[in-house]
């Protein structure tokens, strides 16, 4: 099965969250795994928003988030709960939009480049999963538009693997 990522868009961001959930809908058909479902995701994320360097997942393990699949450069391997705009975001169950991450008191800082971040945390039955985390090296790169459509996101996620193939934690 070939996949074509369709970025021929001149629309406004609702637009380009409508399609990316679209084309996710057929990435996650038919398909249960959370490690082969969340590597596809990121991808695709990475390849249809523009302005970012970093998109990817951090799962609940062991009490901490732990990186999963991302695209971008090396990441923090491990984030403890409550720590930085990831922790903080998973251990408050709430999205984050933080417009200058330097201006965030607890930021952990991964890939240097990286000037704004949005975080929203993955819930299955109540219960968290993890977090998407998208970093962008432009200050002010995301907005509530973009919180509501990767909310999307982790909603189609959460509902669309079986999580007990995963090994991680849920609290």
């Amino acid at each position: 099965m070939g996949f074509t990522v369709d970025t021929s868009t001149g629309a406004d961001k609702q637009e380009l969250y409508a399609g990316l959930v679209r084309q996710l809908g057929g990435l996650l058909a038919g398909e249960r795994d959370p490690w082969a479902n969340t590597a596809n995701t990121a991808a695709l994320l990475y390849a249809l928003l523009p302005n970012l360097n970093w998109a990817g997942f951090y799962f609940l393990r062991g009490g901490e988030l732990v990186v999963g699949p991302f695209q971008g450069m090396p990441a923090c391997v491990r984030i403890a709960m409550g720590r930085g705009v990831c922790g903080t975001a998973a251990a408050e169950r709430r999205s984050l939009v933080v417009p200058d991450v330097h201006a965030f008191a607890d930021h952990i800082t991964c890939d240097t480049a990286s000037e704004s971040e949005l975080v929203v945390p993955i819930s299955s039955g109540g219960r968290l999963i993890g977090v998407i985390d998208l970093d962008s090296p432009l200050p002010a790169r995301f907005d509530e538009v973009d919180a509501a459509g990767l909310g999307q996101v982790a909603a189609m996620i959460a509902a669309g693997c079986d999580w007990q193939l995963a090994g991680i934690d849920t609290f």
